[in-house]
């Protein structure tokens, strides 16, 4: 016990003269030992390493999970050291509707057919975006995030051990310094030859006693310093191997970056698919519901995937009662040209890129001319026929944005 009184009473004196060097600093009335160049550009670099560690941490998962309510779940469950609840994407769950909604509306109606394609389009969606967070998760977020609560908590703790140390340094300079300025008065003093004939001859001999003690105070100041300025560099030097080790740090931080993006690409990728897809099946199913208008979206150009997929299908034009194609080429060469547009039903159209017809009944077209377009009956709604000037021929409405 009463060695526990002893170590207590030591650390609340060590905690009080840090605490005054500390006010004595901020106030400008201490000495404060800098630290060089180099090692404050390694404080700087490793504190912005944190906030922004922790900021891309932060909004990396307000784009995986926008719920603030189920983050906080999450996070309450890693805290407990419990393991999350598997959760149903919104793509899952909006398929989980639509299959509903089909099942009490008919499912052999066009409108419950429709409904069933596209719910199973929207569960593989939410399959993928499941996988991707998942993969998110294990490969971008959880270095991130083993950085900031290891690595980043064992460096701030050295920091403050450091900020100690340095504190403790000053100090013992401060003493040192009050003490050799006391020994120096004491001994100015002293020098005075006494008269002994004084009444008080007692003044000499209590300056002697003065200096001698003075000069032990120096001895024991500087005994101190040594033993502060050591433990002071020692810990500086620890600091600074973890601060150079930030750039390990960035290394690895970099190669995470990379599966992340590599990730998402294939998240939307899988996107892509499902939705080609889906429009492909809606496209040749539509033909017999909406006979000889078009039905499709526009979107803004964008160069192909691949020679064979491109990634822009601008519109559809579902025509006929049935979903067959033109006749031969040679037929269809000679039906084309006799054939005059309709009254109604042409629309202009903007070419998104290049195409190079492949026979005779189609027509060549060049990136951002406007053509005409109109459908024959019994099209394949993934065709049109296209107008530029005397030349007409069959064009991929893929390759086409259709303007009025």
């Amino acid at each position: 016990m009463d060695f526990n009184m002893k170590k207590l009473a030591s650390d609340a004196g060590i905690f009080f003269t840090r605490a005054v060097q500390f006010t004595e600093e901020k106030f400008g009335q201490a000495e404060k030992t800098e630290l060089d160049a180099h090692f404050e550009n390694l404080l700087a670099r490793a504190d912005s390493t944190k906030n922004w560690t922790e900021k891309i941490l932060r909004q990396t998962e307000v784009l995986l999970q926008p719920n603030p309510s189920a983050r906080v779940e999450e996070f309450l469950y890693e805290k407990l050291d419990r393991k999350v609840p598997s959760r149903v994407t919104n793509g899952e769950l909006l398929a989980q509707y639509m299959a509903e909604a089909a099942s009490e509306l008919g499912p052999t109606t066009p409108y419950g057919k429709t409904l069933i394609k596209v719910a199973e389009a929207e569960k593989r969606l939410g399959a993928a975006e499941r996988d991707f967070i998942h993969t998110a998760s294990i490969n971008f977020l959880t270095p991130l995030r083993n950085f900031l609560e290891g690595d980043w908590k064992t460096i701030s703790k050295e920091r403050r051990l450091l900020q100690n140390r340095r504190l403790d340094l000053d100090a013992c300079k401060a003493r040192l310094k009050k003490a050799k300025a006391a020994e120096a008065k004491a001994t100015c003093e002293g020098d005075t030859v006494p008269d002994f004939q004084e009444t008080r001859p007692r003044n000499y001999i209590l300056s002697a006693s003065a200096s001698a003690l003075w000069n032990d105070e120096v001895d024991k100041a500087e005994q101190e310093l040594r033993v502060a300025q050591t433990e002071f560099d020692r810990q500086a030097e620890v600091t600074r191997l973890l601060l150079e080790g930030i750039s390990s740090t960035h290394v690895n931080h970099l190669r995470c970056l990379h599966e992340f993006v590599e990730s998402q690409t294939t998240y939307y990728a899988q996107c892509y698919r499902h939705m080609l897809d889906l429009q492909k099946q809606l496209g040749s199913s539509q033909g017999a519901i909406f006979p000889g208008t078009f039905v499709g979206t526009t979107e803004p150009a964008s160069p192909p995937l691949s020679s064979t997929s491109p990634t822009t299908t601008a519109a559809t034009m579902p025509v006929g009662p049935s979903g067959a194609g033109l006749a031969p080429p040679g037929e269809a060469a000679l039906r084309l040209e006799e054939v005059a547009p309709p009254a109604s039903g042409t629309r202009k159209a903007r070419v998104l890129y290049d195409y190079e017809a492949a026979d005779s009944s189609e027509l060549a077209l060049l990136a951002d001319e406007l053509i005409t377009v109109y459908s024959l009956p019994g099209m394949d709604p993934d065709w049109l026929i296209g107008e530029r000037g005397n030349k007409k021929g069959k064009v991929p409405v893929t390759y086409l944005e259709l303007l009025s």
